[in-house]
């Protein structure tokens, strides 16, 4: 029997671009953008998941978070502001991958409770990264001072966990047995 050797790579270490973080301040400035960036996306794509679900319950969930998600928008800009820096999105490539994700899902999926069960996957994924991005924005809001910014963001970080929720009692609520 013939033995393999595994080779370990040299960590290599990346060089920043020339425009990179400086600072906290910069590295919350950067993902504000990129959740801007993602809210703005989800808003777009929300109504064509509705549009695919089956299940009411879960159409009209995807609506209440809809307009839940335009509230977001609101906010962040609102945040912006609070700090002093013009809103801007710039693209994440993160929620650029999930959405991909969760377009591909709705077109390998039949319509019905399969597609709801894969809309309910996709989704949660989305939540969980909001999630992620909300707490780490909210802790930096945190100790760079911005107490507006911070209020806010924890608004919004309370909403996208209701939100990962209530999927969860959709999927819960037979659902995924429907789609076995």
């Amino acid at each position: 029997m013939a033995t393999t050797t595994k080779t370990k790579t040299p960590e290599t270490k990346i060089k920043a671009k020339a425009d990179a973080a400086k600072d906290l301040q910069d590295l919350f400035e950067d993902g504000m953008k990129d959740i801007y960036w993602a809210e703005k996306e989800l808003v777009k794509a929300l109504p064509k998941m509705e549009k695919n679900a089956s299940s009411k319950e879960l159409k009209s969930a995807i609506a209440s978070h809809l307009n839940e998600t335009k509230e977001h928008v609101a906010r962040l800009e609102k945040a912006f502001e609070s700090i002093g820096v013009k809103a801007e999105a710039v693209k994440c490539d993160a929620m650029a991958g999930l959405l991909e994700e969760g377009e591909g899902i709705m077109e390998e999926t039949e319509v019905g409770s399969v597609r709801d069960a894969g809309i309910i996957a996709a989704s949660q994924k989305v939540e969980h990264y909001e999630i992620a991005t909300y707490g780490t924005l909210a802790a930096f809001a945190k100790v760079l001072g911005h107490k507006e910014a911070l209020k806010l963001l924890l608004s919004t970080l309370d909403e996208e966990k209701t939100c990962d929720e209530k999927l969860t009692s959709i999927a819960d609520t037979n659902l995924n047995s429907k789609a076995e």
